[in-house]
């Protein structure tokens, strides 16, 4: 019988953070958001993008759900920002995980 190996938490944040840059327009609103000076973006991404609101409510809350990005409300409109944290632990993530060769996988 093969013994069944725990996934460590380090490879579960990959996946998760792979899973919420699954689509090209989270990745252009996670673009967007990294280069803006203020990090900040309360303008309408839906002018910008060829999908509807609802659509693109739906990648914001994946984005968010992930923790890549937070939101907030300033009515009229939402700020979205990226959540700094997490996005050096994105970068870390991948730099490691990208850059493995050197090391011995242990299974």
């Amino acid at each position: 019988m093969v013994k069944k190996v725990e996934i460590p938490e380090d490879l579960q944040q990959i996946a998760r953070f792979a899973k919420a840059m699954s689509h090209p327009v989270r990745v252009y609103i996670l673009k967007k958001l990294s280069t803006r000076n203020s990090c900040c973006y309360s303008g309408d991404l839906v002018d910008e993008l060829p999908i509807g609101r609802s659509a693109l409510s739906q990648h914001l809350k994946e984005l968010k759900h992930a923790g890549l990005i937070q939101g907030e409300i300033e009515a009229p409109f939402i700020k979205y920002c990226i959540n700094k944290e997490n996005w050096a632990k994105l970068n870390d993530a991948f730099h490691d995980y990208l850059n493995f060769e050197h090391e011995e996988i242990k299974i």
